[in-house]
């Protein structure tokens, strides 16, 4: 037998998904920065192992160790920034985490009748400092991936600047 819902428990209820979703558009935000920073960090991985493979490829032992010395400082740097990606990664999808966890919070203080509001507010926090900190880590990166542009852009012009 169906029991229907009182009409003030249909308030609640519809009130709880009124209030879930403000936190649920933050969760696909959230998902469109990991997509962006997997994608990042996909290119990264790429040029390394693009790196690696030119050292492979190379026929003697002098070859290899001459374009290992060549590479040394790109390397170091796309390492850098594999680091700083995969931090904001690690950063957003808690922040994912913890949005989430703010969301079944909500119900269940509701549902089993516990004023909830003090863990929803440190959640909320902590998903907001993980999510600040993720954003800081990718702006590093960039400002990271920028300056060895810019190095490199000066080191191609340096050569002509002295003739």
């Amino acid at each position: 037998m169906i029991v229907p819902l009182a009409p003030d428990e249909v308030n609640t209820v519809s009130h709880l998904i009124q209030l879930s979703v403000a936190p649920v558009f933050l969760l696909a935000a959230v998902a469109g920065l990991l997509n962006v920073f997997t994608g990042r960090l996909a290119r990264i991985i790429d040029k390394v192992e693009k790196i690696d493979a030119g050292i492979e490829n190379k026929k003697t032992e002098e070859s290899k160790k001459i374009a290992k010395d060549k590479s040394r400082v790109r390397r170091l740097s796309l390492i850098i920034r594999m680091q700083n990606i995969n931090r904001s990664i690690s950063l957003c999808t808690m922040t994912g985490l913890l949005i989430a966890l703010v969301i079944v919070t909500m119900f269940l203080s509701s549902i089993l009748q516990f004023d909830g509001s003090i863990i929803i507010a440190i959640l909320f926090i902590f998903a907001m400092l993980a999510l600040i900190t993720a954003l800081i880590l990718f702006q590093k990166e960039i400002f990271f991936t920028t300056s060895f542009l810019k190095r490199k852009e000066e080191s191609i012009k340096a050569p002509s600047k002295k003739i």
